[in-house]
Formats: structure tokens, C-alpha cells, sequence
């Protein structure tokens, strides 16, 4: 990161430009707005992006926040190729600092979720690649590796965080069921966060020691799902 921005927090119109988006979502509205749409939503997150980036290299020295469309910033217009659904953008804002060697999305990281009324704060790996998913499983039954897995695991459904990513209802074949990691194994890609109501904090400079609080308390998964894929790298 060479780039340097103050942020001192998102207005209100940047919550209320995606709620007012969610009700008019055409290109029509929002060529009409996109004024609104880069001083109140770009502008403030890719400077939110550059300042969150240079706090969180304390956590992860080799985090990359980069403030451009396809790398930190998810882009707003949707692929509705493939789905019934022809809406043409996102009624929400979608942020990714990752680290790791491997391309932007086959590393964990550090994700934020804009969608009036909420926020939500994640670390980790939506979606296994397909190459690592047979790696990730070794490592679940490994007696280091999984022993730890497990224990970060443990530690964060303890504090109140929830661990999302099981996809599958059994066992995968050639692994014994009774291993005290089973349950890790139904694992297709493996993350942990915290969402709620939009906070006060998300209106001034303060909203970047919420996130890093938040962010701090689920590193220990996003630390385990590093060193995974730089083993395998």
C-alpha cells in the first residue's frame, strides 16, 4: 500500500443510497444517481480501505488493501448471467483485505458487509478452492494442524461468534466419521464474523477500532487458514 487517505467515517447517505437502490434497481436510477453514488460510497471506502489496511497490518504484516474495483472493492454491478434474477447491481457494499499467495479470493481474509440495516465483520475462506479442499481435509485429521483447528474453533463459538461454511451432511468418504474433527470435515470453505445493526461508530473515524476489535477476537482462524494455504503454496 503506497496510497495514503484519511477516513473519518461513511455519512448517512451512504446507507441511504443502498436502501433507496434496493427500490430502484435499474440502470436508469442509478446513472441518475451515480454523482451520489462515488462522493457518498466510493470516495469514503477507498479511504475507510486504505486506513483499515494500514491497522490491520499489525494482525496480518502481509494483508493487501487496495482501493480498486475486483480487488478491495467488490464490484457493485452483478453478474446475472446464470441466475433468474436480472437485477443489475448490489444493493450492498462488499469489501476484501486478503493475505496470502494465491489469487484475491483462494486466500482468507478480512471481509466487510454494508447492507442497510446491517453490518457484517468476517475472517476466513468463503469457498475452498477445489485443489485445497482434499489439503484442508488432511489437515482437519492432522494431530497438529487439526488439534489446533479445532481449538480455534472452540475459542470463537465460545466468545459468541458464529463459524459458517458447512456444506456437507457427511463424513466424506475415507475419513472415519468418530475422529473427534468430524464434524470439520462437512467444511466446503471455512469463515467467522460478527453482524448486527449498523453501529454509531460507522459514522466517524471510531468505526475502524470497532472493526479491528471485531476482527482481532476471530484472527486466530484467519491465522490458521493463512499458514493452510502457504503450506500449500
Amino acid at each position: 500500500m503506497t496510497e495514503t487517505a484519511t477516513f473519518s467515517g461513511f455519512t448517512p447517505k451512504a446507507a441511504t443510497f443502498f436502501r433507496q437502490l434496493a427500490k430502484n434497481n435499474n440502470k436508469g436510477w442509478f446513472e441518475a444517481h451515480r454523482t451520489e453514488y462515488e462522493a457518498d460510497v466510493l470516495a469514503p471506502t477507498r479511504a475507510f480501505v486504505l486506513a483499515l489496511g494500514e491497522r490491520l497490518q499489525k494482525l496480518a504484516p502481509g494483508v493487501i488493501a487496495d482501493p480498486r474495483a475486483n480487488r478491495s472493492l467488490f464490484r457493485i454491478n452483478r453478474d446475472a448471467r446464470f441466475t433468474t434474477d436480472k437485477s443489475p447491481y448490489k444493493t450492498h457494499l462488499g469489501l476484501w483485505l486478503w493475505e496470502g499467495p494465491r489469487a484475491r479470493m483462494e486466500n482468507s481474509g478480512f471481509y466487510f458487509h454494508l447492507e442497510p440495516p446491517e453490518i457484517y465483520l468476517g475472517v476466513g475462506m468463503y469457498h475452498f478452492p477445489d485443489e485445497l479442499l482434499p489439503a484442508f481435509r488432511q489437515d482437519v485429521v492432522h494431530p497438529v494442524h487439526g488439534a489446533a483447528l479445532a481449538d480455534a474453533v472452540r475459542a470463537l463459538e465460545k466468545k459468541g461468534y458464529e463459524v459458517g461454511g458447512q456444506h456437507y451432511k457427511r463424513v466424506p468418504r475415507g475419513f472415519d466419521p468418530q475422529h473427534p474433527n468430524a464434524a470439520l470435515l462437512l467444511y466446503a470453505g471455512m469463515y467467522a464474523g460478527w453482524g448486527g445493526k449498523i453501529p454509531p461508530e460507522f459514522y466517524s473515524a471510531k468505526l475502524l477500532d470497532f472493526c479491528i476489535r471485531h476482527y482481532k477476537a476471530v484472527l486466530p482462524l484467519h491465522q490458521w487458514l493463512a499458514a493452510f494455504v502457504e503450506r500449500q503454496s
